[in-house]
């Protein structure tokens, strides 16, 4: 083989090996493109988990809250005549008391959570909605509160 047959072939295979890196080069590119699209993907899914579990434990809050409102109610009419009346009005009245606690509580753990989260694509439920029934639901309890020792 000629000197001039060696370089054409040397040539050839350079070309071969500078075309198959830049195929490798665009399949490492496509690569890194999926992985940072899948990791952006899981940051909003986290995000999304992280609001839904914030409304459950603002549901929480609310199921205590009402729990405890109901048993400040009925534990008057329920104790009656087992126990003296300042009693049951005392154990009512905690409980009552403890549901306000509750209603305020959920407020404040769903407005602050803590450290913000990533950007979800869930929308949250608003403040002034939160504010607004949890405000009621604190007036309700009063109200039982006032009934409860009116009542006795």
């Amino acid at each position: 083989m000629n000197a001039n047959t060696r370089v054409q072939t040397s040539a050839r295979t350079t070309a071969n090996q500078a075309k198959d890196i830049a195929e490798s080069a665009q399949q490492l590119k496509s690569s890194s493109e999926r992985i940072e699209d899948s990791a952006d993907r899981r940051t909003i899914l986290a995000a999304d988990r992280t609001i839904l579990a914030a409304e459950r434990t603002y549901a929480a809050w609310v199921r205590t809250g009402l729990l405890a409102l109901a048993s400040g109610i009925g534990a008057k009419k329920l104790l009656e005549g087992l126990i003296p009346d300042w009693m049951i009005s005392a154990n009512g009245s905690l409980l009552i008391l403890f549901s306000a606690f509750c209603f305020v509580a959920a407020v404040w753990r769903h407005i602050n959570p803590g450290p913000p989260p990533p950007q979800p694509s869930l929308p949250r439920i608003q403040p002034w909605l939160l504010v607004s029934m949890n405000g009621f639901l604190a007036l309700v309890s009063l109200a039982a509160l006032v009934g409860i020792w009116a009542a006795g």
